[in-house]
């Protein structure tokens, strides 16, 4: 039996981590698909392609918007992005507080041979200098994310990952998920 995260809802669950590191897998396996706003589907949403970095600003902007939506609406909302940059977590953590809502993060810790791994047998496909400099920036936010004012921190290791459950407190739980 794995651990169980005990999340409120409606809450902000940012998911931090590089890529490949199931955060997406995660998302789909415990949140309902309608609370899970995905950086990656706001890039294919407005380019067609999920790994179309040209409409990055676009895409976040998008991503920031469904989010800051959601929120006012006071339903649970699952960031999906790796969160890596300081920036990135800051502003996540600015939308949940405008909208009073806990701020959750978890944090995806696995290695960098984990991570390169499962991008290989990913149809998007980052690339190991990518997955190297993101890995670099999850050992940063490891010692930062702490400090940052969220109201829980989860820190999943790689075996963690598919045995952990999540509980949603406060809000009926959806059909078929938990």
């Amino acid at each position: 039996m794995g651990r169980r995260l005990r999340i409120p809802s409606p809450a902000l669950v940012v998911l931090c981590g590089p890529a490949g590191s199931g955060k997406s897998t995660f998302a789909r396996r415990h949140f309902p698909e309608t609370a899970i706003v995905s950086s990656d589907r706001c890039r294919a949403m407005i380019s067609d392609s999920e790994s179309n970095i040209q409409v990055s600003p676009e895409a976040f902007e998008l991503f920031h918007f469904i989010i800051d939506l959601r929120l006012r609406h006071g339903r649970l909302t699952v960031a999906d992005s790796t969160a890596l940059r300081p920036q990135a977590r800051r502003a996540l953590l600015q939308l949940a507080r405008r909208h009073g809502v806990p701020a959750v993060i978890i944090i995806f810790d696995v290695s960098e041979a984990r991570a390169y791994a499962h991008d290989t047998h990913r149809a998007r496909k980052v690339g190991r200098p990518v997955i190297r400099e993101q890995w670099e920036r999850l050992q940063e936010a490891l010692r930062a994310v702490p400090q940052e004012g969220f109201d829980q921190v989860h820190i999943l290791g790689e075996e963690e990952t598919g045995t952990t459950s999540v509980e949603l407190i406060g809000g009926p739980a959806p059909d078929g998920v938990g």
